[in-house]
């Protein structure tokens, strides 16, 4: 393991390590507190807040937000995460799955085909889904999907059998 020593030598240089000939000048007055609210206000740029908060309960609320930040999608991360809760799910209907649930894949041209092949790889990569075992058997979802004007595209399940 590495450490840096720094040592405070007089007229205000720093020395970094055992070298005392390398020194840093550094200036006391460029030296100043950020105000903890703006540098919270920088890192969460994107957040708005009601006009009514005032600059404590902002700085509550960004404290907050800091702390708990892998649960908030952001713009890297589209989906926020919350790890060691177990969520089951109880389906009312038992297999054999009934012939309306059992839907072949809705008919996609090539390049739908490929987007949603890309969709799926990227959902166990976030955490979001995890590939199943040769025993399991998942036949009550059909992947649909959804692309905006601007190229942009979501992936979907097609539960509308299963809600019925």
């Amino acid at each position: 393991m590495y450490g840096i020593e720094i040592y405070n030598s007089k007229n205000r240089h720093i020395t970094i390590g055992t070298n005392k000939e390398k020194k840093f000048s550094l200036d006391i007055n460029q030296i100043s507190a950020q105000d903890p609210l703006e540098e919270l206000l920088n890192e969460f740029r994107e957040v708005q807040f009601s006009t009514t908060l005032t600059s404590k309960q902002k700085l509550s609320l960004l404290k907050m937000l800091r702390k708990n930040r892998p649960i908030f999608a952001i713009s890297e991360e589209p989906l926020g995460k919350i790890r060691g809760h177990d969520i089951k799910l109880y389906l009312d209907v038992e297999r054999p799955y009934q012939p309306m649930l059992r839907r072949p894949p809705y008919p996609a041209s090539l390049e739908t085909r490929e987007e949603i092949e890309k969709h799926i790889n990227e959902l166990p990569e976030m955490d979001v889904i995890r590939k199943i075992g040769h025993n399991e058997i998942v036949e009550i979802n059909t992947p649909v999907l959804i692309t905006w004007n601007d190229g942009k595209s979501r992936l979907c399940g097609d539960f509308r059998a299963l809600n019925k």
